[in-house]
């Protein structure tokens, strides 16, 4: 036995060593995406005179239900230059009946999907038959009518090693991958990617662009007979999605506004808590333009299940597009004229900025709570 214990120790010295020397060389091969889609050009950020006088929706004279209103038409001064994407571009969506992980659209998803299909798995199914097998083997070769007389072997050195050593490699099999997963999810954003911070309130999300101009869009669910009107999936749909650019890294921060929530996106393998007082941030790089669904991941009161999150990717120019509908800034040139908008008549007027519509006082940002004909799995009552 003192062998065993000696095999024990030299068993652990070497699985530091081999993930030490191992994880800066591990890289995996993963198969090549096809270039995303173009979608059409913008089009211009102010449609009207009237786009561009339009009422803030935070403004303290209008009335608090009236700035709950998250609506594209109403929320963006200059919106008709932004067209929603259809419901043909969905892409991280569940499925139902489905029995695995969503299909990922990112860098790390691709990883983190190969490391649970190429390697988690194979060996969970191989050591559960490995346990099993020698438990029925157990059971038939040393049960007491097959071996009468028992065994008084009190140890064997051979047995002692295998037992100490196949685990050892099958953790370093686990941890040089999954180490190197951790790591590559917390990689510092470059310094000019674009911020958007994401803010949890009971029972709602809103969305911040500090980098252009610090707007808020706030989203709520979607009544569940319009999401289906509209082609699209129920208690996932929200009136209002967080837009980004295809194709860039950006760099996602999370807070909560009360208590704690969880930003999480499963088809863009994305989980990052939203804590009170606290900001976290993690980078993300979609692939490809679409629409990514998720939900709050942190159960966060009464209305938990009712706030989903609508992620939608776009190429950059229709990004800017719908920044600048939203009444924010692309650039400093924008960012410059907006400030000096109010001091200097020959600068040009842009939009006016989304306050954000939590800072209203009474507003129910969160919308009425579901009721006999709102409810998730209610069908929509008939219109007259």
């Amino acid at each position: 036995m003192m062998f065993g214990g000696f095999a024990r120790r030299q068993m652990r010295s070497l699985f530091l060593l081999l993930a030490a020397l191992s994880l800066p060389v591990f890289q995996p091969v993963m198969a090549q995406e096809p270039a995303p889609p173009v979608l059409a050009p913008p089009q211009p950020a102010i449609t009207s005179e009237q786009d561009a006088v339009a009422a803030n929706v935070a403004d303290d004279t209008i009335s608090a239900a009236d700035a709950a209103d998250a609506s594209t038409l109403d929320v963006a001064p200059g919106s008709a230059a932004y067209t929603p994407l259809g419901p043909e571009w969905i892409k991280g969506a569940p499925e139902p009946g489905a029995m695995t992980f969503q299909p990922q659209y990112t860098e790390q998803g691709d990883y983190a999907l190969w490391f649970h299909d190429a390697i988690l798995l194979p060996l969970t199914v191989a050591i559960c038959l490995l346990v099993l097998g020698l438990l029925l083997w157990v059971v038939a070769r040393y049960n007491r009518r097959a071996n009468a007389v028992p065994s008084k072997t009190s140890h064997n050195t051979l047995i002692e090693v295998i037992w100490t050593a196949v685990p050892v490699l099958i953790l370093v099999a686990i941890a040089i991958p999954s180490i190197t997963l951790l790591a590559r999810q917390y990689e510092t954003a470059p310094a000019d990617s674009l911020t958007i911070k994401a803010t949890g309130y009971q029972w709602y999300w809103g969305f911040t662009y500090p980098d252009n101009g610090g707007f808020e869009v706030i989203a709520n669910m979607m009544d569940e007979g319009e999401a289906l009107a509209q082609g699209s999936p129920p208690q996932l749909a929200v009136d209002n999605r967080m837009v980004v650019p295809a194709g860039e890294i950006i760099r996602i921060q999370t807070t909560g506004a009360d208590v704690i929530h969880s930003f999480g996106i499963p088809s863009l393998w994305f989980k990052l808590d939203a804590v009170p007082g606290r900001i976290n941030e993690r980078t993300l790089l979609i692939e490809e333009p679409g629409i990514y669904y998720g939900q709050c991941y942190e159960l966060c009161g009464s209305r938990h299940a009712y706030m989903p999150i609508a992620i939608e990717a776009l190429p950059r120019p229709q990004f800017e597009a719908w920044v600048r509908a939203q009444g924010g800034t692309v650039g400093a040139a924008e960012a410059e004229a907006a400030a000096g908008a109010g001091t200097d008549p020959a600068a040009p007027v842009l939009p006016g900025l989304q306050e954000p519509e939590s800072s209203v006082e009474g507003a129910p940002g969160a919308g009425a709570a579901p009721t006999t004909t709102t409810a998730p799995g209610t069908p929509a009552p008939a219109q007259n």
